[in-house]
């Protein structure tokens, strides 16, 4: 006879220990295979990925599908495509924060802060100022334009590169400034623009001149050996003059305009001068010669008979001429006078001729 065998319940607990085990097992796949394909992504256009390998650097990823080993084993960081142009403000040298009353006695001293009567200083009021070529100030804001070229240098040197590119802006503003004078930076003069066509061209450039000196100092730390992989695109520049200056500068244009003015009244005052002393020169010269004119014919006409008594004497053509001129001019002479005494010297004789007045 065959005996049968009751079946023995299952403790609850243990069912429920199995089901866990099982959700737990299948949790434990699913995280190892979200682990596995945690770094197979995709790369956005405006990005690219490096790829680390245990920590050092292996390979460059541009936009698309990326497939990389979990870390720890490789490790993806996302980067700047090199068609992406990065914005970066230059940031202007400035002083520390202090409290009021306070100053920080390791950089400053007392006196290079305030004066006895709490006014700035040359060294504080100087701080963002440029000097130029001519011994001008000029303050610059300055907003660049960057591309990343080299990601390895990139990757390495990101967390270094803002307070580098602020150091090599100044570097090279300062190169640029010193070879320019203030003309050539900005507009301090409007009475000169447009005067010399090679100052406009100066200050047209000065975005270029700028871009180029931050790019050779690039390449000069990437062939030592400490490059940033960037390269500037394009530099923007915004000038001004310090405004303490600007009422100087406006009384030099004031003045300068007013100087013109007289240049130009001086100029007018000597053109009528000058008109006038021509037209008097002219009238004077016209006088004269009408009065040497004038003096020329009655010179002739009282030289006439001279000189007919001259030609005749000479050609001794009319003997008599001389008789009739004398008697002539001397019945006019005597006609003029009271009295004539004539003396012959060759003897005491005299002879007493009365004239027309008696």
């Amino acid at each position: 006879m065959a005996t049968e065998v009751e079946a023995i319940p299952k403790n609850p607990w243990l069912q429920a220990g199995g089901l866990a085990f099982l959700a737990l097992y299948a949790v434990a796949i699913l995280v190892a295979l979200s682990w596995l394909v945690s770094n197979v992504r995709r790369i956005p256009a405006a990005n690219r990925a490096v790829v680390a390998r245990m920590g050092k650097l292996d390979r460059v990823q541009d936009a698309g599908l990326l497939l990389a080993w979990p870390r720890p084993f490789e490790e993806v960081l996302l980067l700047p495509s090199s068609e992406t142009v990065i914005e970066h403000d230059v940031a202007t040298p400035s002083l520390p924060a202090q409290p009021a009353g306070a100053v920080d006695e390791e950089r400053f001293e007392e006196s290079d802060v305030t004066t006895e009567t709490g006014s700035m200083t040359d060294a504080l009021a100087s701080i963002g100022n440029r000097l130029t070529g001519d011994a001008g100030v000029v303050q610059m804001d300055i907003k660049l334009f960057y591309t990343v070229v080299d990601p390895y240098e990139y990757l390495l040197q990101q967390l270094h590169l803002p307070a580098a590119l602020d150091r090599l802006v100044s570097r090279s503003v300062v190169t640029v400034c010193a070879s320019r004078d203030l003309d050539a930076i900005l507009v301090a003069r409007p009475e000169l623009l447009g005067a010399e066509a090679s100052i406009s061209e100066q200050r047209e450039r000065l975005r270029g001149d700028l871009m180029d000196n931050i790019n050779r100092y690039l390449m000069q730390l990437h062939g030592s050996g400490a490059g940033m992989g960037i390269q500037v695109a394009r530099v923007d520049v915004t000038t001004r003059v310090h405004p303490e200056t600007v009422e100087a500068f406006n009384s030099v244009l004031t003045t300068s305009q007013e100087a013109l003015q007289e240049v130009a009244n001086a100029r007018t005052e000597a053109a009528r001068t000058l008109q006038e002393a021509t037209e008097a020169a002219d009238r004077a010269i016209q006088v004269a010669q009408a009065q040497a004119s004038e003096r020329v014919s009655k010179a002739q006409a009282d030289t006439s008979d001279v000189l007919r008594l001259s030609q005749a004497l000479k050609d001794r053509t009319d003997a008599g001429l001389l008789t009739r001129i004398y008697r002539e001019r001397m019945a006019a002479i005597l006609s003029k006078t009271q009295s004539v005494t004539m003396v012959n010297p060759k003897d005491d004789s005299r002879l007493i001729i009365r004239g027309a007045g008696q």
